[in-house]
């Protein structure tokens, strides 16, 4: 990148504490102002990004898909358009106010880090980075460029979420020492998000037109292409994206997470997995999170159920199945239940209780709402005519590291004792490596940080 030097950037971040405060660097016009947005990653969740700006000004466009792109290269035919975000910030960096990242996983810190060097405002999509040490350096990024920054878990935007706090803190629940989690994927095949090739590692094939596998593989070590990596099968191969549980972690467990103040787990212990080959995700999977005493709040265990398990049924729940994707909060007192996502929050009583708990019981609202979205969200914090995003970076690589410690779990088959203040896993000092992953030449960043 010109004009910007990544060591001294990392020599000062490093000296940042983790508890600082995020200055705004807001825009100097009035709040009605549009912001000129950069969009990396306009194919699949990118429509998400560009769809949502109406309201502003999309002048750039960076995709090394220029087929999955099209739909957006085309709605915003003005807007200049990229296959290297590099290229993209050396050209335009003065003409860019914010930038919204919806690449693959294994992509998103390198893109985010570019912007915020150059004081740009950033929105990532979930996950929000790779690995643990990416996590720890962008958050520390967010302070020291004084940017606005979001994770793209929409649910944090949603009233549900808030209703399980508010619950929560009203004592509705009394201690909660368990949470469930059950997600039905992954799901096989060649219209799906996953897909299993008939050989470890796939057969090479040629690279479609218009496409840019070596801008694709980024900071990843060199392979040959194959349909099954690319574009849209990716998140199974653990070099590319975290598998089912880094995709949903970050929606699912959101609730639980923010309301208990979970922190980092201290043990992450896979109990049952059907394993598979190597770097490449299993069918099913049983993970076990063990989260330690949290000032006043006792231990908790969350368990995470993949591939079609769930949790066995209780009398006490009054259930005659468990349907879909979804999340329960064990408490003392009263269980909360949620879906895949937080959007729809319940306590799990008969349906004649629970609206007359609804109408005469429920605790009034003490969360500010958000309208529009953690897109909309996102945009007006830079304007200056809302909060802070509620999934800021503060937040969201805790969230992130939480499901990156356990997808570490879920790859080796094994018992994770975690070290949150050193970042280590002390049982198996063999995953320093993918706790900061290497990468390949010319996307490197200094080893001084840690």
């Amino acid at each position: 990148m010109k004009d910007v030097s990544r060591r001294s950037f990392l020599r000062s971040a490093s000296a940042i504490t983790a508890g600082a405060v995020i200055i705004p660097n807001l825009l100097s016009a009035s709040p009605s102002k549009k912001i000129n947005v950069a969009i990396i990653g306009v194919g699949g969740r990118g429509k998400a990004q560009w769809s949502s700006c109406n309201e502003d000004n999309i002048v750039a466009m960076c995709d090394v898909d220029e087929n999955r792109a099209s739909e957006g290269f085309n709605a915003f035919p003005k807007a200049k358009r990229y296959k290297d975000f590099r290229k993209m910030f050396d050209e335009m960096a003065g003409e860019i106010d914010a930038v919204m990242v919806s690449t693959p996983d294994h992509t998103h810190f390198p893109a985010a880090m570019a912007a915020m060097q150059l004081g740009k405002h950033i929105f990532v999509e979930k996950p929000l980075a790779h690995n643990i040490w990416q996590l720890r350096t962008l958050k520390k990024a967010a302070h020291h460029y004084k940017v606005i920054s979001q994770m793209g878990n929409q649910g944090h935007a949603t009233d549900g979420i808030r209703r399980v706090k508010e619950w929560y803190e009203a004592g509705v629940l009394g201690d909660v020492k368990e949470i469930l989690a059950w997600f039905n994927g992954p799901s096989f095949g060649p219209d799906k998000y996953f897909n299993k090739p008939e050989q470890f590692p796939p057969a090479k094939e040629p690279i479609p037109a218009g496409f840019d596998w070596d801008l694709w593989l980024g900071p990843a070590a060199n392979r040959e292409y194959s349909h099954y990596y690319a574009p849209k099968t990716w998140r199974g191969f653990y070099d590319f994206g975290m598998g089912e549980l880094g995709d949903w972690a970050c929606h699912t467990l959101d609730a639980p997470f923010w309301a208990l103040d979970l922190g980092m787990p201290n043990v992450v212990e896979t109990e049952f997995t059907t394993g598979a080959p190597a770097g490449f995700l299993p069918d099913q999977s049983i993970i076990r999170f063990e989260f330690p005493t949290r000032g006043s709040k006792p231990p908790a265990t969350l368990t995470w159920y993949e591939g079609g398990i769930k949790p066995k049924i209780r009398p006490e729940w009054k259930l005659e199945e468990l349907t879909g994707s979804g999340m329960m909060m064990i408490g003392e007192k009263q269980n909360i239940i949620t879906g895949g996502r937080p959007n729809d929050a319940k306590l799990m009583m008969p349906d004649d209780e629970w609206e007359n708990w609804k109408a005469n019981e429920m605790p009034e609202a003490s969360i500010p709402r958000v309208d529009g979205g953690p897109q909309r969200e996102f945009l007006n914090a830079i304007k200056g005519d809302g909060p802070l995003p509620g999934s800021n970076f503060d937040y969201a690589t805790r969230l992130t590291e939480m499901a990156t410690v356990g997808v570490l779990s879920q790859r080796f088959n094994a018992r994770i004792e975690y070290d949150d203040k050193n970042m280590k896993v002390t049982n198996h000092p063999e995953m320093d490596k993918y706790v900061k992953e290497p990468v390949r030449k010319g996307w490197e960043y200094g080893e001084e940080v840690w």
